[in-house]
Formats: C-alpha cells, sequence, structure tokens
C-alpha cells in the first residue's frame, strides 16, 4: 500500500469485477510499467464504482479488510513489488 495509507487495486488479469474492503482506494489499472494514471475512488454511501480511466467494477465487500480484495491478486503493494 502506499505510504499515506490509500489502499491501491490493480486489475492485470482482467477480472469484470473487484470485490474490495476499502471505501477510499486508488485505482491504478495494471501493475507498473502498464498502470494507468492513478484514479482516487470514494464509494461515500456506495457500495459500487467503476473506474473511470478503465472501466473495472468495484464492489464493496463486508468483512474484508481495507487492504484486502477478492482477487487478492488485484491488491497492489508497492513496497512487495520493489523487494
Amino acid at each position: 500500500m502506499a505510504d499515506f495509507g490509500i489502499p491501491h487495486f490493480q486489475n492485470d488479469i482482467g477480472v469484470t469485477t473487484i470485490l474490495v474492503g476499502a471505501r477510499r482506494f486508488m485505482c491504478i489499472g495494471a501493475r507498473p510499467p502498464f498502470d494507468h494514471p492513478h484514479v482516487f475512488i470514494d464509494l461515500g454511501t456506495d457500495t459500487e464504482a467503476i473506474c473511470s480511466y478503465c472501466g473495472t467494477h468495484y464492489k464493496l465487500k463486508p468483512g474484508l479488510l481495507p487492504t484486502q480484495a477478492e482477487p487478492q491478486d488485484c491488491v497492489w503493494d508497492e513496497h512487495a513489488a520493489a523487494a
């Protein structure tokens, strides 16, 4: 996750919908270097949103932690990728 605490999610595997535990997050599209400009998404009181850049559909799944997603491969951790 980013140092400032906003979870980042990506969709390299090309799924239609990503279930997330966060109400506020960033969509990066694909893993770098193929990522798109990072799009901030705030669900507010909604339970789903579509990334305006890549069209990935995100749905809130109660029970997931803010740093979790289904599929789990869609979580982007910048620090793990650099290791």
